[in-house]
C-alpha cells in the first residue's frame, strides 16, 4: 500500500535560505518538489554535472581494469583523493596514448626497413664521406634490369612478393636520375635499434597499464567523491526550486514527507528560523510515492517498479499481484528439482555473502527463495524432478501422493484458465474499489454491472443447483446488470450516449476478456515445454553414455548438467518474464491501473 503523505510549505528569508537548505538536508526526511522558478549558478551546476560524468566514467574504467587474479586491496575512501582520480587517469592515458602513437610509427618504420635487413646507418654515412653513394630502390620484378649491376653496381637485397629491393653503389654519379626511379630515403636507424625502441615503448605502455590497475584500489574514494558530487547536484537543484516572493526577499519551498514522520520533522523545524505549514495533499498535487507494505509484500516492490509507480490516489497493486505472481512463476517453471536449486542457491548466497551483498540484493535473494519454494510446491502437481517423474518411482509415499495432488495435462490446462478467470475477476473488483476511492460510487456502477454479470455466469456454471443458467434468478441478475451497464455507465450524460457507450464496452468486453483469459494458457505451455526438454536431455544422457562404468558416468553427467543448465536458464527467464506480462497487461489493464507516480526521494546527503 501507499504511505499517507503530508505537504509542507516553507517560507524562508532570502539571506537564511542557504542555511535552511543545509538544515533541511541534515534532517533527510523531506522530498522537495523540484521546479525551476529560481535562477541559480548554471555554470556551477554544469561543472558539477561534468565532474560527475567524469567520475562515473573513471569508476567504470577502473572496475574494468581491476585484476581479479591478483586483487589489490581497496584503500580507505577519501573524497578529496577521489576528486583527483579522473585527472590522474586522464594524465596516465594521455601518456599511454602518446606512447601508443610512437609505437605505431616505429612499428610502421620497422616494417618498411625490415626487407633491407639489419645494418648500421653510420656505415652508409662513412661511405658517403669517402665519396661512395649508396641509394635504395624498390621496383617491380618485371622492371628490374640485370644490366644495372654492371652500370651502377646494383645489388639485390631481397625479392619479396612481386617487388625487388636493391641498392646501387656509385661514386659521384646520380643513378636515380638516369634510371628514372623513385629513390627511397636512407634509413636513419638500424633494425636492431628499432626493435629495442619498440620493446622499450611496449614496456613503458605496460607500466602505465599497471599504474592504472593499481589505481583501481582507489575505487571507494572515487565512489565517495561521486556520492558527494551527486549530493551537491541535488542540493543545487533543490536550491532553485523555491518560488521568490515579496520582491525576492522571501522564498517559498514545497515538500512532502510520510505522515508518521511529521512529529519528528515538526520538532526539528521549530528549532530553525523558518516558517512552515503542514497540510493534506489536494487532488491536483503531484504527490511522491512511498510504499508501506509488510515484509513479504515488500519483496515484490522491485517487480512493481519495473512498470511504474501508482499515482497517490490509486491503490497500490503490489500486495494483490504478489501471490498470483508467486504461483504463476511456480507453474511456469514447474520442476521440483529446479525449484530446489533456486532455493538452495539463494540460501547459500545469503549465508556466505552476508557481509558483501547489499541490502537490495538480499531482498532479491529472499524473493528467489520464495519463488523456489513456489516452484517446488507447484512441481508436485506434475511430479517433475529434473525431467524425471517422482510418481513413476516405486516409492509408496510418492505413489500415494499421486492420487491426491497429481494433475495431468488436461487438468493443468484447466487450472491455468481458472487462475486467469480468478485474477481477472479480482482485478475488476479492485477496479471498482479504485474508482470509488478516486471518483465516488456513481462512477463505478457500470463496472459493478459487469462484475456482477460475469460473476453470475461463473456461479450459474459452477453451481447450477443454486442458480441455474438462464433461470429466473439468473435472468433478474443479468437484467439488473444490463441496466447498470447500458444506462448508468456515465451518470449525467444523455441516455442515448450511455447506451452507445454500453454497446462499445460490450464489444470490448466480448473481444478482450476472451483473449485475456486465453493468455494464461502460457502458464501451462511453459511448464509443459520445460518438462519435455528436461526429459529429452535425460534421454540423451542415458542413451549416449558408453557401457564403461567410469566413462558412462562422466558422459551422463556432462550431458545431464549441460542440458539442464541450458533448460533451467531458459525456463527461469520465461518463468520471470511471462508472469510479468500477465501482471502488467492482463491484471493491470483490468484493474484500470493508470500509474505515473514519482518515487519518494528525501533530500539528504
Amino acid at each position: 500500500m501507499v504511505a499517507t503523505m503530508k505537504k509542507f510549505v516553507f517560507i524562508s528569508f532570502h539571506k537564511d535560505y542557504d542555511r535552511f537548505l543545509h538544515a533541511l538536508r541534515d534532517l533527510g526526511m523531506i522530498h522537495v518538489a523540484e521546479q525551476d522558478n529560481r535562477m541559480v549558478d548554471e555554470e556551477k551546476l554544469q561543472d558539477y554535472l561534468s565532474a560527475s560524468k567524469r567520475l562515473s566514467e573513471s569508476i567504470k574504467k577502473l572496475k574494468q581494469l581491476r585484476d581479479k587474479k591478483t586483487v589489490v586491496p581497496f584503500h580507505v575512501a577519501d573524497v578529496e583523493r577521489g576528486m583527483d582520480i579522473p585527472a590522474e587517469i586522464e594524465k596516465i592515458e594521455n601518456k599511454k596514448s602518446a606512447l601508443n602513437q610512437q609505437l605505431q610509427v616505429s612499428s610502421k618504420e620497422r616494417e618498411t626497413l625490415r626487407p633491407w635487413g639489419n645494418f648500421d646507418p653510420e656505415n652508409i654515412h662513412r661511405l658517403k664521406e669517402a665519396g661512395y653513394h649508396i641509394r635504395f630502390f624498390i621496383v617491380p620484378d618485371k622492371e628490374y634490369d640485370p644490366e644495372w649491376e654492371m652500370l651502377y653496381n646494383a645489388i639485390v637485397i631481397r625479392k619479396e612478393g612481386s617487388k625487388t629491393y636493391f641498392i646501387t653503389v656509385t661514386k659521384g654519379s646520380q643513378p636515380a636520375d638516369e634510371l628514372q626511379l623513385e629513390e627511397m630515403k636512407v634509413p636513419e636507424v638500424s633494425l636492431d635499434a628499432l626493435d629495442n625502441l619498440i620493446d622499450s615503448l611496449r614496456e613503458k605502455i605496460h607500466e602505465k597499464e599497471e599504474i592504472l590497475k593499481a589505481l583501481s584500489a582507489e575505487i571507494p574514494s572515487a565512489e565517495a567523491a561521486l556520492k558527494a558530487l551527486e549530493s551537491d547536484i541535488f542540493f543545487t537543484r533543490v536550491a532553485r526550486s523555491a518560488t521568490p516572493a515579496a520582491e525576492d526577499k522571501l522564498l517559498l519551498l514545497q515538500g512532502w514527507a510520510p505522515e508518521e514522520n511529521v512529529a519528528e520533522i515538526t520538532n526539528y523545524l521549530e528549532s530553525q528560523d523558518v516558517y512552515f505549514r503542514v497540510s493534506d495533499p489536494t487532488p491536483e498535487d503531484d504527490v511522491p510515492i512511498k510504499f508501506r507494505n509488510n515484509r513479504f509484500m515488500r519483496l515484490f516492490e522491485p517487480i512493481a517498479e519495473l512498470y511504474m509507480l501508482p499515482k497517490y490516489n490509486e491503490i497500490d497493486l503490489t500486495p494483490f499481484f504478489a501471490p498470483f505472481y508467486m504461483i504463476f512463476f511456480g507453474l511456469s517453471l514447474g520442476d521440483i528439482g529446479y525449484g530446489a536449486f533456486l532455493l538452495i542457491g539463494a540460501t547459500l548466497a545469503r549465508i556466505f555473502g552476508k557481509e558483501k551483498i547489499a541490502g537490495s540484493m538480499r531482498g532479491i535473494l529472499a524473493l528467489v527463495q520464495i519463488l523456489g519454494i513456489s516452484t517446488m510446491v507447484c512441481g508436485l502437481l506434475t511430479g517433475g524432478f529434473f525431467g524425471f517423474s517422482i510418481y513413476e518411482t516405486n516409492i509408496p509415499f510418492f505413489r500415494n501422493m499421486k492420487d491426491q495432488v497429481y494433475f495431468d495435462n488436461e487438468q493443468m490446462f484447466m487450472l491455468s484458465l481458472i487462475l486467469g478467470v480468478v485474477q481477472i475477476m479480482f482485478a475488476m473488483f479492485l477496479k471498482i474499489v479504485n474508482r470509488i476511492k478516486q471518483f465516488g460510487w456513481m462512477q463505478t456502477l457500470s463496472t459493478i454491472g459487469w462484475f456482477v454479470l460475469l460473476l453470475s455466469v461463473i456461479v450459474a456454471y459452477l453451481f447450477p443447483d443454486f442458480m441455474p443458467m438462464g433461470g429466473t434468478t439468473h435472468l433478474i441478475v443479468m437484467g439488473l446488470s444490463a441496466i447498470l451497464i447500458f444506462f448508468l455507465n456515465s451518470p449525467g450524460k444523455n441516455p442515448f450516449m450511455n447506451v452507445g457507450l454500453g454497446l462499445w464496452d460490450t464489444y470490448n468486453m466480448a473481444t478482450g476478456l476472451l483473449g485475456d483469459v486465453l493468455s494464461y494458457v502460457r502458464l501451462f505451455a511453459l511448464g509443459l515445454s520445460g518438462g519435455i526438454l528436461a526429459s529429452v536431455f535425460n534421454s540423451l544422457a542415458l542413451g549416449l553414455r558408453p557401457d564403461n562404468m567410469v566413462g558412462g558416468a562422466v558422459v551422463f553427467l556432462l550431458i545431464f548438467l549441460f542440458g539442464h543448465a541450458i533448460n533451467m536458464f531458459m525456463n527461469v527467464l520465461g518463468a520471470f518474464v511471462h508472469p510479468l506480462r500477465l501482471t502488467f497487461v492482463e491484471f493491470y489493464k483490468n484493474a484500470e491501473f493508470e500509474g505515473g507516480g514519482k518515487k519518494y526521494t528525501p533530500f539528504r546527503k
